[in-house]
C-alpha cells in the first residue's frame, strides 16, 4: 500500500475527491432509502384509512338493513293484527245477514197481532220476549239497528223507496221506516228501506 506521504499533491487531491464522491453516494443512498420508507408508511396509512372507511360503511349498511327488517316485521305484525281483528269482527256477518229475516218475521208477527185479544196475549208476550232477547244478543256482537225517523236521509244507510210531500217534516228527512236496516261494526249489512219527505207543493 502506497503511503499518502509519498503521493504527489495531484494524487492526494484525486484521492480526496474520490472519498468525497463515495460519501455523497452513500448519503444519497441513505436519503433514497429514507424517502422510500416514508412513502411506504404513507401508502400503508392510506390503505388502513380506506379499509376503516369501508368497514364503517359496511356497518352502516348493516344497521340500515337491520332497521328496515325490524320495521317490515313490525308492519307485518300490525297488518296481521288488523286482519285478525277484522276477521273476528266480521266473522258473523253472513250469519247475521241470514238472521235478519227471522227478526223481520217476529216484528211483523207482533205488528199484525191483536194485542186486545186475551186468548193470544201469552203468545204475543212470548214473541215480544223472544224478539227482545234476540235483539239484545245481536247487539252484544256489534250489530246496530237503523230505525229512526225524523232524521236526515243518509244514502249510506238508507234506501229511499218512496218520496212524499210533507208539511210536518223538513225536505229530505226520513218519514217512515218500512224495513229496518242493520250495521255490523260500522259496516252496513242491510240498508233501511224508508219513505223520504219533500216540500209540499203549496210550501216550496
Amino acid at each position: 500500500m502506497i503511503s499518502q506521504e509519498n503521493n504527489t499533491p495531484d494524487e492526494q487531491m484525486l484521492q480526496n475527491s474520490e472519498k468525497m464522491q463515495d460519501q455523497l453516494t452513500a448519503a444519497e443512498a441513505e436519503t433514497t432509502t429514507t424517502t422510500t420508507v416514508i412513502d411506504t408508511k404513507n401508502e400503508i396509512n392510506e390503505r388502513i384509512e380506506a379499509i376503516q372507511h369501508e368497514l364503517l360503511q359496511m356497518q352502516q349498511r348493516e344497521r340500515d338493513n337491520l332497521l328496515r327488517a325490524k320495521a317490515e316485521i313490525e308492519n307485518m305484525r300490525r297488518r296481521s293484527e288488523i286482519e285478525l281483528e277484522k276477521a273476528y269482527k266480521f266473522s258473523i256477518e253472513r250469519f247475521a245477514t241470514e238472521l235478519l229475516p227471522v227478526i223481520d218475521n217476529l216484528e211483523r208477527a207482533l205488528y199484525m197481532s191483536d194485542k186486545s185479544n186475551s186468548y193470544i196475549a201469552s203468545t204475543v208476550e212470548g214473541i215480544e220476549l223472544t224478539l227482545k232477547s234476540l235483539l239484545d244478543t245481536v247487539s252484544k256482537f256489534g250489530i246496530e239497528v237503523v230505525s229512526k225517523t225524523n232524521v236526515p236521509f243518509n244514502p249510506d244507510i238508507h234506501q229511499a223507496m218512496t218520496i212524499q210531500e210533507s208539511e210536518n217534516y223538513p225536505p229530505n228527512y226520513v218519514m217512515i221506516v218500512m224495513q229496518k236496516g242493520y250495521i255490523l261494526h260500522g259496516r252496513l249489512i242491510r240498508p233501511a228501506m224508508v219513505t223520504v219527505s219533500k216540500a209540499a207543493a203549496n210550501n216550496p
